[in-house]
């Protein structure tokens, strides 16, 4: 009986601790890549597409969409400029990466001016953090597109995670 009535007392001290801890403030903090880390995710997924010879154009936006980078390789269409930005802003909006909404495409929602539901548009989040997305596009595949992407948030992935 005593060990229950002792682990009743510390379940109750523990909300009250977790209670005590909770944030009151009337404004949040939310956490963005600096413009050394978004152009290094840019960099790397253009990096990645000319490892394979292909040339692309790589966005990355922050969480909200509002970009951040731009960078279109040499040759790469002038298009994909603006495609790769619409896919960050895409992937950024619906935190989740666009390759996940290519089913939602013909929907009405798929139809918005500006979205782009189609692969090569990748959420930037680690250790739970979303920090913004990168779009790619120019690759002949959005397969391509995201692979580059994705290498390209690996290359500050690191970094975020031992800033936390």
């Amino acid at each position: 009986m005593k060990q229950s009535k002792k682990l009743i007392l510390l379940f109750c001290l523990s909300l009250g601790l977790m209670s005590a801890q909770a944030d009151d403030s009337p404004s949040v903090t939310i956490k963005r890549l600096t413009l050394e880390s978004a152009n290094k995710v840019a960099m790397g997924a253009i990096n990645a597409c000319r490892k394979q010879g292909i040339q692309v154009s790589a966005t990355v936006v922050d969480r909200d969409g509002q970009v951040q980078v731009v960078v279109r390789d040499t040759l790469a269409p002038l298009v994909s400029v603006k495609i790769s930005r619409m896919k960050a802003y895409t992937a950024a909006n619906f935190t989740a990466d666009t390759s996940a909404m290519v089913p939602r495409a013909g929907t009405a929602i798929g139809r918005i001016e500006g979205l782009v539901m189609a692969a090569g548009g990748n959420i930037i989040q680690v250790g739970g953090v979303t920090y913004g997305a990168v779009g790619v596009s120019g690759a002949p595949s959005g397969k391509t597109d995201e692979a580059c992407a994705k290498a390209g948030i690996e290359t500050v992935v690191e970094d975020l995670e031992m800033a936390d």
